[in-house]
């Protein structure tokens, strides 16, 4: 009795092992609602981003790109954008982090009609790369979330 007790909480374990690895509690997805559509949240990050004097690499609207193929989806919008100075300081730490550099925003309409604003936490480089020691990743962490907390929040 107790040797099948035993092997069937062995057997549950290892079943039930690739649902637990799945859960992901360590995620450095960072989701803000937006009080704005998507195309109004994405042109209040562009102009905060370009009044900080940072460079915009690219915007890619992915609900556009899906149409120009006959395709639908939700409203969605991508901006690449950094900070030559502080991204390089991070990535003299570890080359590797280039990666993930330079940052990027996404802004969405998920199938519930709510607007997000969704970006990795730069704090999340630590985990990949070697950069633990760099000072540059929460200061870019800090600006990250002020600048996106302003662009989501309904101004009077």
């Amino acid at each position: 009795m107790k040797s099948a007790l035993y092997l069937s909480s062995i057997l549950f374990f290892f079943i039930h092992l690739p649902v637990l690895a799945a859960e992901d509690t360590t995620s450095d997805i960072v989701k803000k609602a937006s009080a704005y559509d998507v195309p109004t949240t994405m042109n209040r990050l562009v102009d905060i981003i370009t009044e900080k004097g940072m460079t915009i690499f690219a915007r890619i609207n992915h609900k556009e790109n899906a149409n120009k193929q006959e395709m639908n989806m939700p409203d969605s919008e991508v901006l690449i954008f950094g900070n030559p100075a502080a991204g390089t300081a991070i990535m003299k730490h570890d080359l590797l982090s280039a990666l993930d550099l330079p940052l990027r925003v996404l802004v969405y309409k998920d199938f519930d009609g709510k607007v997000w604003l969704a970006y990795h936490d730069p704090k999340g480089l630590r985990t990949h790369y070697r950069v633990e020691k760099c000072m540059q990743v929460g200061k870019v962490s800090t600006a990250m979330d002020k600048i996106t907390q302003h662009v989501v929040t309904k101004t009077q």
